[in-house]
């Protein structure tokens, strides 16, 4: 493609060099750069790429989109005042707008987002629809499966997978889209037909100033849509939005359990195989069962019901679905054993996600919930003794371990999480495997150990290095170990 149209309707400051020039790659990362590339200069958090030109015109670049005020005789400068917010409109123009080419839906908030899009993305399937998928744990482009370095991609990654999608004939997409990527400008230009929210408690504000801040970023996504905008009207943070958006052109819909709402639930029964209950909508009422225990499967299943009720999904579809599922990796995901030893690994990492899978885990043990959780270094540290109090004052015991400290020091991490924890009913193990086996050990019939925090994650980072480490396998070695012995 010609340079000239991948920069058109672009805030242009100024350009040297030619933009008749055939581009055949655009890239941020001066590692992918090959002949032929758009190489867009970004002043990151921690590294100004503006410093990579030369090893990019090395590499083959032959044109650069830049803030500052760069010449080199043949090579083409496009200065823009912010490149992240251009990048994402360059990369749309490189890949034909794909995202306009399928019925995109979009799931913020803090929690759910992953069970919502999997849901959707099965419901989808079911409809004999072939859907992409956009989340914390992988993305599907139609064809390939790719395991997830963010939630949301940067622009260029998002735009290229929405044109892969289209290529491999998706007709819809699901996605995750975090604050993160609302607030740096990954979904510009990106046409949502759908949002919706599910709730909002504090996390993230290492990056976010604020609840509000962070709030306010969320709700950037219903600005954004098309058909409609999803909320959930029993969170705070919901309501404040609803009133926000409620006179946007775009129809707003709600979903509730304790609250008046377009789509609500009664008649609720919560076991431990699973929530049962009546969706009611607009224009129907069915008995529904989901094989994933927990309040949190009610609201994000309505949540599923209300999209799937505005793109006309038959409601047998969404039903039998959903009874069928086999619910999300490591979210309130149990470690299959033939001890029948209840074990339960969640990714919650968050105070309100803690407090919400503590509460459902007790719902159903008839002895005593012993919970091995930490916290992620170099993230928000406001959250750590709000943890620290929930975990002590909902588990019967407790264990404070590692989660992915990074480059931070995991006693610093622990100390900050003790700062809530004023009960004698928890003690310390810094490394997460042998708290792990301390947990197990300790587990009496009828007891249950709830290993939170990691959830899916294979991995846990320590410094700058990334080492193998799955909360189910070790859990699996525990059992061996405690009944080998």
């Amino acid at each position: 493609m010609k340079l000239k149209d991948i920069i058109k309707d672009l805030e242009v400051i100024s350009i040297k060099g030619d933009t008749n020039i055939e581009i055949s790659s655009i890239e941020f990362d001066s590692r992918n750069v090959s002949k032929g590339t758009l190489f867009i200069c970004i002043k990151g958090f921690t590294v100004d790429s503006h410093k990579f030109i030369n090893s990019s015109i090395e590499k083959g670049a032959v044109a650069f989109l830049v803030e500052e005020d760069v010449e080199i005789k043949g090579y083409t400068f496009v200065r823009v005042k912010n490149t992240r917010e251009a990048m994402a409109k360059i990369s749309n123009n490189f890949c034909e707008n794909p995202s306009s080419k399928m019925n995109v839906i979009g799931v913020t908030g803090t929690n759910g987002k992953t069970s919502i899009t999997t849901f959707l993305s099965e419901i989808l399937s079911k409809n004999n629809e072939k859907v992409g998928l956009i989340g914390t744990i992988k993305t599907f482009d139609g064809k390939d499966e790719i395991i997830s370095k963010n939630t949301t991609p940067e622009s260029i990654n998002l735009q290229k997978y929405f044109k892969r999608m289209v290529d491999n004939n998706c007709k819809s997409c699901v996605m995750e889209v975090s604050s993160h990527a609302l607030s740096l400008n990954r979904v510009d230009e990106t046409d949502f037909k759908i949002g919706i929210f599910t709730n909002l408690t504090p996390d993230h504000l290492d990056f976010h100033k604020d609840l509000e801040d962070y709030r306010l970023s969320k709700e950037k996504l219903f600005h954004k849509t098309s058909i409609a905008n999803i909320i959930n009207i029993d969170d705070i943070g919901g309501r404040k939005i609803y009133e926000n958006i409620k006179n946007l052109d775009t129809k707003v819909y709600t979903y509730g359990i304790d609250n008046k709402a377009d789509f609500f639930a009664k008649d609720i029964k919560m076991t431990i195989d699973g929530v049962y209950y009546t969706v009611c909508t607009p224009t129907y009422e069915s008995e529904v069962f989901v094989p994933v225990c927990g309040k949190f499967t009610i609201y994000n299943t309505l949540a599923v019901f209300a999209t799937c009720y505005l793109l006309n999904i038959d409601k047998d579809i969404i039903v039998d679905t959903l009874k069928n599922t086999s619910g999300v990796s490591g979210r309130f995901e149990s470690v299959k054993n033939d001890k029948k030893v209840n074990i339960v690994v969640d990714y919650a990492h968050t105070p309100d996600a803690l407090c919400n899978v503590i509460k459902t885990a007790k719902e159903f043990t008839k002895g005593k919930v012993i919970t091995v959780f930490g916290c992620g270094g170099d993230r928000d540290k406001t959250k750590r003794p709000l943890m620290g109090e929930i975990a002590e004052n909902l588990s019967d015991f407790c264990i404070v371990t590692s989660d992915n400290p990074r480059t931070e020091l995991p006693t610093d991490i622990i100390n900050d999480i003790l700062c809530g924890m004023k009960k004698d009913n928890h003690k310390v193990i810094i490394d997460r495997k042998e708290a792990i086996f301390e947990a197990i050990g300790m587990i009496q019939k009828d007891d249950l150990v709830l290993i939170a925090g990691k959830g899916h994650e294979n991995y846990q980072i320590i410094g700058n290095e990334k080492n193998h480490f799955d909360d189910k396998e070790v859990a699996k070695e525990a059992i061996f170990k405690k009944f080998n012995i």
